[in-house]
């Protein structure tokens, strides 16, 4: 059994986890395991678990109190690890293996001892252990006033560490991700604000860089009463001047395996990298950068909502695997930018205890929209393997972006032992009916869902300032994880700009607006448009045209827009739906997401550029092949 410490109190056997109920023995517990090994006199305990209003029996209700924790101990079938009394005072031992806080430690000074690309994956897989609010669940003023913030701030060294190497290595991209959300964590860190303005300068974007040091500067002398340090004073300068600072972002950061010439553009924006675009935006883009193997798997901060789903992805992944010949495989599906990449990063790292092989990222599909082929990807899946900790036991593969279930079937075949997150625009039914498995189609976040990922991602104070403009802002993005994302993102860089006005401003040229300027493929009309690109010209023609149709939208319905009899608009609706862009609600009546619609009516606008081809005969089947046929795939 494992005690978990960063963050709720709980107890893992690996599998399942435990969250301890806030009580006395629970803060007995915390007490003890925050000095493993080493004897805690029995007046600090008694000051943790009461306070200073102890009882006047405090001795034996202390007593009392390590009997019902060794209760619990038993009750959890924890044998090895024992209360021990001593003169004094109480012990409990506890190693790398038993205590997360132990297994940070070790792995932060193993960073230490390690250099070059070893230290900044081993640092990421410490800071990967922190699960949430410390000791949420302990009851005790005492270690929340002197235990908490000691420990907090081993956490903020590793990170800080952290985005050092990656402004050494040019990756300020990437380290915005962590900078961001950390500077509005901790507003008057001024090293975390020192390495934001440099980040942002490197990455071009010097007004947002001074506006940082006046956000710092005001909040030291507004909270505090005092004046920045020199270091940040200097940096303010240097930046006004224009100074070389060192290299400009080049835009890279690191995935697994995905070969470098098949990597994908990206971006980054409020708390995260490392996925693509489209994806990785979801309740929570694409990597910039040549990916290596073995690199470490993008994490993703400020996930939120899709509980059902991460529930049942996690049962899957943990509990199947020892079906014989069976390799657990669970496909997301959904429209662009709903957010399949993101859930299966998140469930990844989930679950990723349960895969001594390690977990590996593979981009199936290459920058111009056409699928990696079948033997490069397998051929780098085994080199990785080969190279990793697989000789230990099966990998997780998160195969992102797939376009037909014949990509997958021999790397699941190569990775024997192991198990699979497959995410594609497609259901992907022929892969599941030879492999098994299940199939999550992803669609807008609840309301609720969208209102805390903005608050996850602007902070509680900004959204519930304005919760009905929040609410707002999350309507106009039709709940879209892509679409909030870039709200949220825009209203970062501008934090006295109302949210009520940035809905207001949104609505009014919807989705064009839902663009960044310091990085155009963030974008929702991009990432719509690439992906009527994959699809056969008929095909994307016939999405154009239905969008000036009304929801529900029938096969007769259909007909009747393309031209064409109500069976084959039948067979292009299911295209379009299995290719992500309709939703069905009953069976036969299909809708389409209002920012999709939006995208196709301003697309087929006068004066927009595109000419809609007019069917004047029923199309042959053969004129819109399948997607995701063997003929797509050419």
């Amino acid at each position: 059994m494992r005690f978990q410490l960063l963050g709720p109190l709980s107890i893992t056997d690996g599998r399942d986890v435990v969250v301890l109920p806030p009580s006395k023995p629970t803060a007995l517990l915390a007490a003890l395991l925050i000095r493993p090994g080493s004897v805690v006199s029995t007046e600090h305990l008694r000051g943790v678990v009461w306070g200073e209003e102890q009882p006047a029996t405090a001795k034996a209700a202390l007593q009392s109190c390590v009997l019902r924790l060794r209760r619990i101990f038993a009750k959890y079938g924890i044998e090895d690890q024992a209360v021990v009394a001593v003169a004094g005072g109480y012990r409990m031992s506890a190693d790398a293996e038993t205590l997360d806080l132990l297994h940070f430690r070790q792995l932060v000074d193993r960073a230490g001892a390690s250099g070059g690309e070893s230290e900044l994956y081993t640092l990421r897989q410490a800071l990967a252990l922190w699960r949430g609010p410390l000791l949420a669940n302990v009851p005790s003023d005492l270690l929340h006033r002197d235990e908490v913030p000691r420990l907090a701030e081993e956490r903020l060294r590793v990170l800080e560490r952290v985005c050092d190497v990656e402004l050494e290595r040019g990756r300020c991209r990437e380290t915005l991700v962590d900078l961001w959300e950390v500077t509005r964590v901790y507003p008057g860190h001024e090293r975390f604000a020192e390495q934001l303005m440099l980040a942002l300068y490197r990455t071009g974007r010097q007004s947002e860089a001074l506006a940082e040091c006046r956000r710092i500067k005001g909040y030291l002398r507004d909270e505090l009463g005092v004046d920045p340090q020199a270091g940040l004073r200097r940096l303010e300068l240097a930046i006004l001047r224009g100074d070389d600072l060192g290299s400009t972002e080049t835009g890279r950061v690191s995935v697994s395996v995905a070969p470098a010439s098949e990597s994908r553009t990206g971006h980054a924006t409020g708390g995260e990298a490392g996925a693509r675009a489209e994806d990785r935006a979801g309740p929570a883009g694409r990597p910039d950068d040549t990916a290596s193997e073995n690199a470490p798997l993008p994490t993703v901060p400020c996930f939120t909502g899709r509980e059902r789903e991460v529930d049942a992805l996690a049962d899957l992944l943990k509990s199947n695997r020892d079906l014989p010949g069976r390799v657990p495989v669970a496909v997301l599906s959904g429209a662009p930018g709903i957010g399949k990449t993101a859930l299966a990063l998140h469930t990844a790292h989930t679950v990723a205890a349960h895969y001594p092989g390690g977990c590996v990222l593979i981009t199936m599909t290459r920058p111009d929209g056409t699928p990696q082929p079948v033997r490069e990807a397998t051929e780098h899946l085994r080199r990785s393997l080969a190279t990793s900790a697989a000789g230990r036991g099966g990998a997780l593969l998160i195969l992102d972006d797939v376009v037909h279930p014949d990509q997958v079937r021999a790397l699941l075949t190569a990775n024997a032992g192991g198990a699979a997150i497959v995410t594609s625009r497609m259901g992907l039914a022929a892969l599941v009916a030879t492999h098994g498995g299940t199939v999550h189609r992803l669609g807008a976040l609840e309301p609720g869902e969208s209102y805390a990922l903005l608050i996850a991602v602007l902070g509680r104070e900004r959204v519930e300032a304005e919760p009905s403009a929040a609410r707002l802002l999350a309507a106009v993005c039709g709940h879209h994880p892509l679409a909030l994302r870039i709200a949220a993102a825009r209203l970062l860089t501008r934090p006295r700009l109302p949210l009520a006005d940035c809905a207001d401003w949104l609505r009014r040229d919807l989705p064009a607006r839902l663009t960044l300027a310091d990085d155009p493929r963030m974008s929702v009309p991009l990432t719509l448009d690439e992906a009527l690109e994959r699809l056969p010209p008929a095909l994307a023609e016939a999405h154009l045209r239905l969008a000036g149709a009304p929801d529900p939208l029938t096969a007769d319905e259909a007909a009747a827009v393309l031209g064409i009899p109500a069976e084959m608009a039948e067979e292009v609706m299911e295209r379009l739906l299995d290719a992500g862009l309709l939703e069905e609600g009953r069976p036969g009546a299909f809708w389409m997401h209002d920012l999709l619609r939006a995208h196709a009516r301003r697309a087929t606008a006068p004066g927009q550029g595109h000419a809609p081809t007019t069917l004047v005969r029923p199309p042959r089947r053969q004129e819109i092949p399948a997607v995701g046929s063997a003929a797509a795939l050419r």
